[in-house]
């Protein structure tokens, strides 16, 4: 019964993932109906609406579903992981390396989308990098370890943004401040997000039963059978190369990798095969909304999507609270 229930679940979120795509083709300023958006995503035709569809708003829901994936796997691994209710994914640090890189190319003038997105990654991997490499200490590091190092470190990036923000001429400051709260207008091709996000569940899922096993605690995982020091390593490694995809192509959106995980736990309970794919869906599913949203609700203008993911995010993670006193990650 509780096998059937989980599979209602998840095709439910499947269903929701769809009807959250297709919702994002249909609405705009220039509105579609269902059939309309069909012809125009499936048809030959090079009408206007089959631009608007195939050309502008198909990429970006695309993008905004593999970032919210993303963004949500990274968060259900990290709270596995650093066995920890309030991780997400930006708790090492990276998002903060990530817009350090992206406002420093803004800042010497770089306007290209594939230079600025590789100065967000590379300035997420110096951050992880960093992370990593002074926590480990006298050889060894720990969750406690690699937390207050990945605190300290987005403390250096976000003392160096403010930096930046200040220094950088009234020309350039709005396109920063909209990087930095979220903006999924100008995540170009989807592809290598969905690629990333494709493999790093598959992933995810191949180690499902040892972290089932370290849900219970590192010490019992070995003793069971579980390469807990290996384990650790990968899916480290793995959360963060998801979240600086994430943080590149659509800049620093808040509260997906730390509300989704729970609401899928509360759905599903804590068995990480059922919990990593509903979280990826779930969460690629809200920020498809939410970037929906943010650019029809007072069109033409567009509003930060993490400007509406952390008013949504809110009072969710409240409502978690109120119901549970002590959040569990495991």
């Amino acid at each position: 019964m509780k096998r059937r229930r989980a599979y209602l679940v998840l095709a439910l979120l499947a269903t929701a993932a769809m009807a959250s795509l297709l919702l994002s083709l249909a609405v705009g300023s220039l509105a579609l109906t269902p059939g309309e958006t069909w012809q125009a995503l499936w048809r030959g035709d090079d009408g206007m609406a089959a631009e608007v569809v195939r050309g502008l708003r198909l990429p970006r829901a695309l993008s905004a579903f593999a970032c919210g994936g993303l963004l949500a796997l990274a968060g259900a691994l990290m709270q596995v992981l650093l066995r920890n209710p309030l991780a997400d994914p930006y708790v090492l640090g990276i998002s903060g390396g990530a817009a350090a890189g992206a406002l420093a190319a803004m800042l010497f003038g770089v306007s290209a989308h594939f230079g600025l997105q590789a100065a967000a990654f590379v300035g997420a991997l110096t951050a992880m990098w960093l992370v990593f490499g002074l926590a480990r200490g006298d050889g060894s590091w720990t969750q406690t370890r690699l937390l207050l190092t990945g605190v300290i470190v987005a403390a250096g990036c976000g003392a160096a943004v403010a930096l930046m923000l200040s220094l950088a001429p009234d020309q350039q400051l709005r396109g920063m401040l909209f990087w930095l709260m979220g903006d999924a207008s100008q995540a170009g091709d989807p592809l290598p997000a969905l690629l990333i996000l494709s493999a790093g569940m598959v992933l995810a899922l191949y180690f499902a039963r040892e972290l089932n096993l370290l849900t219970r605690g590192p010490l019992l995982a070995a003793t069971l059978g579980a390469n807990v020091a290996r384990l650790r390593w990968i899916l480290y490694f793995l959360a963060s190369l998801l979240t600086a995809t994430a943080v590149t192509s659509v800049g620093s959106v808040g509260f997906v990798g730390l509300v989704v995980p729970h609401l899928a736990r509360l759905a599903l309970g804590n068995d990480q095969r059922l919990l990593l794919p509903a979280a990826m869906l779930a969460g690629g599913a809200l920020l498809t909304l939410a970037d929906t949203l943010a650019r029809s609700v007072i069109a033409p203008q567009q509003l930060p999507v993490g400007v509406l993911t952390a008013l949504i995010g809110v009072p969710v993670f409240l409502f978690l609270l109120a119901r549970a006193p002590e959040v569990e990650a495991t």
